[in-house]
């Protein structure tokens, strides 16, 4: 079933679930992709959800959508090795195996119950084109990265990357020892003439913070504050090896952790959460690419986010509720779009969960099971911008694409 931009109910929510709140027993009325009533109220075609949770759309902040096509690809080696492996291997990706990754990735995180994704690689116009097919909100860029394309090149085609309903333009940065002081100068010129935001890694390794400081005499985000990056809208992912006072930097910047990838590719390092969410610094959560995850399941990421900062910082300051608004109101709040929060007037961005599928179900724990025991094969159904598809229609969706791998990778 489809639902598209008319009123409708979901009937009998059995939990409405939010960071700081739960809502039992409850309708949702949706007309034209907004929240217009949480309560009683019945409107329009009616959908019985007694057995579903409802929560918000996830939030994958970070990802690298054609790489499902290099999962298992190159597993076992540390970040500069894997890099080099993965460089090698695209110099000759072809363009339509590249497109079909993007499709079969924004297949899985729809399947997932994620609702916008950000990107971050070479092909953002097929992006743009799957964004409106499937509907699913998108956001990536052309991809400054200086061994591969001239920087004024990429700054062109920027300039000519136009949004649509479901895709908004971002400036994307490989990092800060992959461009040139130049580049990052070009990323700001087009950052403050187009109000995009750049997106960028940063602070992943510590041999990278000893490079920059070598070579600049500062760490890579002071680097970015000295260029005036930091000035506008940033977001910066990783961020596992970051100085203290470097955190009063990035009252304007979005931080994005990916803490699976960071395990994966033993990046090290200690990213604060729990210190940078007290300073008001905007946490988001992403997968990182299907090739350092293997997955694009947000749940799993949710839980191996408390887990690691407790791991590392021994102690259990980073509650489940943390990393829930991380991945959903924190998510939006990247997007500068209301939704992330189930509330009337915000976007009708929602997941729906099959609630007979977690036990044993009380109030007092649910929260705590879709953070420690939630995985994405718990979701329904998911609805972005008031559009609503089932599960087992994306799934099906996924088994035709998957079936195109093999046919490319033969002719």
């Amino acid at each position: 079933m489809e639902i598209y931009n008319n009123t409708y109910t979901l009937k009998n929510c059995s939990f409405i679930v939010n960071y700081d709140s739960i809502i039992e027993n409850n309708n949702i009325v949706i007309e034209n992709g907004i929240i217009k009533n949480i309560g009683k109220e019945v409107e329009g075609d009616e959908i019985d959800c007694s057995d579903f949770i409802v929560i918000p759309g996830l939030v994958n902040a970070h990802t690298h959508t054609p790489m499902s096509i290099l999962r298992g690809y190159y597993d076992d080696a540390e970040l500069s090795e894997w890099l080099n492996k993965i460089w090698e291997f695209e110099k000759n990706f072809d363009k339509k195996l590249m497109r079909l990754g993007s499709e079969i990735s924004i297949l899985e995180m729809l399947i997932n119950g994620i609702t916008a994704f950000v990107d971050m690689y070479f092909n953002p116009l097929d992006v743009k084109e799957l964004a409106e097919i499937y509907k699913i909100r998108a956001f990536a860029g052309f991809t400054f990265l200086d061994s591969l394309n001239d920087p004024y090149f990429i700054d062109e085609l920027q300039r000519n990357l136009t949004p649509t309903t479901y895709f908004k333009p971002i400036i994307n940065v490989h990092s800060v020892y992959t461009v040139s002081e130049n580049t990052l100068k070009l990323a700001k010129q087009l950052q403050e003439e187009l109000n995009e935001w750049v997106h960028i890694h940063v602070s992943e390794t510590r041999k990278e913070i000893y490079e920059i400081k070598k070579k600049y005499g500062v760490f890579p985000i002071e680097y970015l504050n000295h260029l005036g990056l930091l000035n506008r809208k940033i977001q910066l992912v990783h961020v596992g090896w970051i100085a203290s006072w470097e955190i009063d930097l990035l009252k304007n910047a979005t931080v994005t952790y990916c803490p699976t990838s960071n395990m994966k590719l033993a990046t090290g390092g200690s990213f604060p959460l729990y210190d940078m969410f007290n300073k008001g610094v905007n946490i988001t959560l992403g997968t990182d690419g299907p090739a350092s995850n293997n997955s694009l399941d947000l749940f799993i990421e949710m839980k191996y986010g408390v887990l690691l900062q407790r791991q590392m910082y021994w102690n259990t300051d980073v509650k489940a509720w943390h990393l829930f608004k991380i991945a959903t109101l924190n998510g939006y709040k990247l997007l500068d779009l209301p939704g992330g929060y189930i509330k009337q007037g915000n976007i009708a961005d929602l997941v729906l969960l099959d609630k007979n599928k977690i036990y044993p179900l009380f109030r007092d724990r649910l929260l705590s099971h879709l953070v420690y025991y939630a995985t994405g094969s718990l979701v329904k159904g998911i609805i972005i911008n008031g559009v609503l598809r089932w599960r087992k229609e994306l799934e099906n969706l996924l088994l035709e694409k998957i079936t195109q791998i093999y046919e490319l990778l033969n002719s």
